[in-house]
């Protein structure tokens, strides 16, 4: 191979040269962390999302108004729409309408519409975290709080969210900008609900979420296919998932026990059991419900009990 590629000098030292140009160019059109750009006075960072959607984009602006609900306000718009000359996008789906702020102490209050509740997790988490990076800059703002349709903005488990200060979301190292891209295979119901069928699905996740919930939010969220169909309730609440020597505990609140009468009892305990079991990390699951593994689900099937993958309701009927 090294006779195949042997280079002149004059040409090594040209495409020596010509990396070294590049990098310095290339070096030079990326925008610098919000950490690292100094503000002049009078800046504020406003935070888009980058091309790829996965991080937060700080662009520098400068408001004209002088007071802080005046400097709120044309933080906001500037939140909402991305100048033409920067290669990002707003963190807010353009589906969601921004209603109004105010304020009480130093705690600021964001009224959006029903569509905020409408956005991906991943990309909610990041607006959730732009707006607050963005808006606690302002004097007199330490925490903001946000809410949809007139309520509280819930999280996955149908807790308030509360209030949210800067220093809950640290950029470069914290969970709001450590995402990837993970491929999951679930398990859903087939039309007569007697039957699993296999769901592969691409999720950008946080780092921090671990695989084991995160495929356990994927399969209350619900078949993205058609002909598949859900085996657990939409508003069912995780209230812990654990996982020690391979045993993945999860305890459901008791939502767990309203799945719809059409589905063969089997099928949601192994929709989830055959799901976690595609991770390396868990071999058996046992399932709580309000903490309690004394169940009987759907007076058929004991909780109180370690479930291991089983194919027997996987592919087509023999």
């Amino acid at each position: 191979m090294r006779e195949m590629f042997r280079w002149t000098r004059p040409v090594r030292y040209l495409c020596l040269i010509l990396c070294a140009l590049s990098a310095l160019l290339l070096g030079g059109c990326q925008p610098m962390a919000d950490e690292e750009k100094p503000l002049e006075e009078g800046e504020y960072l406003v935070y888009y999302l980058d091309s790829s959607t996965t991080r937060l984009a700080p662009q520098p602006y400068r408001p004209q108004a002088k007071d802080a609900d005046g400097i709120i306000a044309e933080l906001m718009e500037q939140f909402q729409e991305v100048p033409a000359d920067v290669d990002s996008q707003p963190a807010l789906s353009d589906k969601v309408v921004f209603q109004k702020f105010t304020r009480k102490d130093q705690v600021l209050y964001l009224y959006f519409d029903a569509n905020y509740n409408s956005m991906k997790p991943e990309r909610e988490i990041l607006c959730r975290a732009a707006l607050t990076k963005m808006l606690t800059q302002v004097d007199g703002v330490d925490y903001i709080n946000i809410y949809c349709a007139d309520q509280p903005l819930m999280d996955r488990s149908g807790n308030p969210v509360g209030m949210l200060s800067g220093s809950d979301f640290i950029m470069n190292t914290s969970n709001v900008n450590a995402y990837e891209k993970t491929e999951l295979t679930l398990y859903f119901a087939d039309g007569d609900g007697g039957r699993l069928v296999q769901e592969k699905r691409e999720v950008v996740h946080n780092i921090n979420t671990s695989l084991e919930q995160l495929i356990v939010e994927q399969l209350i969220a619900g078949p993205e296919q058609e002909g598949h169909f859900a085996t657990l309730p939409a508003d069912l609440k995780i209230l812990n998932l654990t996982v020690n020597d391979s045993v993945c505990y999860i305890n459901f609140d008791s939502t767990f026990l309203n799945v719809k009468p059409e589905l063969n009892e089997y099928i949601p305990i192994y929709s989830i059991v055959n799901s976690l079991c595609e991770l390396t990390t868990v071999t058996k699951v046992r399932i709580l419900v309000n903490g309690s593994q004394d169940v009987m689900f759907r007076d058929v099937v004991s909780l109180n009990a370690a479930f291991e993958r089983n194919e027997e309701y996987s592919g087509e009927p023999q």
